[in-house]
């Protein structure tokens, strides 16, 4: 088990003063079977009304409003976080037994419908069909193929898509960050009959880290599959979720986690800006 404090500040500058600006926030984490949520607070400057909600994917949520004159918006999430590895035991069920199961959870079918961003093109559900016939009858061991080829395939390359890239324009370099390796793998999961979704969320890059070493972290996206039980795997790094991963939220794809969303009044355009800081403290 591991405790890690994470540090993520977020924000817009514009490029002149902006009257008003609306937005949502997820960032924080929560509590859930492998991580306990010791400490979470998100702050905004300027200050700004808000209220904060549990979304309907049961990610925390802070929506606010900055109704003065401003010109830079800064919200910074702090959360100390213990994490412990996450158990990945094996359903017994057969395809045809989780088809059954699955045909009878409102939650399970809307995660294999696929989005804009996660449809897959030919060559990926190509993949996944293969996969599956390697795997034979055991769906988890079909999940954790599928995702094993989907990283194994594509570079971790940053600068080369952006927030709207969809999984087959990131296919078609085999090139992406994060965000699109997920996104691929999510749509070869769902081609291939598991429900999948894709989690938001912080890794700690270092394994060996030190008690008491900050480092530089990211925002980072995993994805999970349903097969009698929920798996997760990280397809970008190709290991398993574990005790430095934390998780934020998981939805469809990227859009129903974003860390950061809105909109402002005014002409100037606007600069996204981004730190992740992570220290273990145990």
């Amino acid at each position: 088990m591991k405790r890690l404090r994470i540090v993520h500040a977020t924000g817009f500058r514009y490029g002149g003063e902006v009257t008003a600006s609306h937005n949502e926030a997820r960032m924080l984490p929560v509590s859930g079977v492998r991580q306990l949520v010791l400490h979470a607070n998100l702050d905004v400057q300027p200050v700004s009304s808000h209220h904060q909600y549990t979304d309907y994917w049961g990610t925390r949520v802070l929506a606010f409003d900055v109704l003065a004159p401003h010109k830079e918006l800064t919200i910074t999430a702090s959360s100390l976080v213990e994490v412990r590895e996450e158990p990945h035991p094996d359903s017994g069920l057969d395809r045809a037994e989780l088809e059954a199961v699955v045909q009878r959870s409102g939650e399970h079918m809307q995660q294999l419908w696929q989005t804009p961003l996660t449809a897959p093109p030919p060559s990926v559900v190509e993949l996944a069909a293969a996969a599956r016939e390697t795997a034979g009858d055991d769906p988890c061991a079909t999940g954790l193929r599928i995702c094993e080829e989907v990283g194994d395939a594509m570079e971790y390359v940053s600068g080369v898509t952006g927030v709207s890239s969809t999984a087959a324009d990131a296919w078609g370099s085999r090139k992406g960050v994060c965000q699109d390796i997920a996104h691929v793998a999510v749509g070869a999961l769902r081609s291939a009959g598991l429900p999948a979704r894709y989690v938001s969320g912080y890794l700690h890059p270092r394994d060996d880290a030190a008690i008491g070493e900050t480092v530089a972290g990211e925002s980072h996206a995993w994805v999970e599959w349903f097969c009698g039980t929920w798996h997760g795997y990280d397809p970008t790094n190709g290991i398993p979720i574990g005790d430095r991963h934390v998780r934020v939220g998981h939805g469809r794809d990227y859009t129903d986690v974003a860390p950061l969303r809105g909109v402002y009044a005014g002409t100037a355009g606007s600069e996204l800006f981004v730190s992740v800081s992570i220290t273990r403290e145990s």
